[in-house]
C-alpha cells in the first residue's frame, strides 16, 4: 500500500457514539478499494483531543478519492454533519 493516512476525529458535542456508529460503517467500505483498516482506537476519558484516530492504508490517491466519492458514503452526509465536529487527514509513512 502505498498511501498511509492517519485519520483524526471529533465527535460534535453529545455525539461520541454516532461518530463511532457512521464509522463503523463507512469503514466498511475501505476494503471495496482495495484498502484496509490497519488500527483504530479511541480515546479513554474525557479531553480535547480526538475521540478516534486511525490508520488506513489504500493504493493510492484514486483509491482514497474514490473512496470518499462512495455513493453509499455519500448517502450518510448529514449523519457525518451531526455527528463529527473536525476531521484530519495526515499522510503518515510507518516507522516501525
Amino acid at each position: 500500500m502505498n498511501l498511509k493516512l492517519c485519520v483524526l476525529l471529533w465527535a460534535s458535542d453529545g455525539q461520541e457514539d454516532a461518530l463511532t456508529r457512521y464509522e463503523d460503517t463507512v469503514l466498511d467500505l475501505i476494503p471495496k478499494y482495495g484498502g484496509r483498516v490497519v488500527s483504530r482506537v479511541r480515546r479513554v476519558g474525557t479531553g480535547d483531543g480526538p475521540l478516534e484516530v486511525q490508520v488506513i492504508h489504500l493504493p493510492d490517491d484514486s483509491a482514497l478519492k474514490a473512496y470518499l466519492e462512495d455513493p453509499e458514503r455519500l448517502a450518510l452526509a448529514e449523519v457525518h454533519r451531526s455527528a463529527v465536529a473536525k476531521t484530519e487527514i495526515i499522510r503518515v509513512d510507518t516507522i516501525v
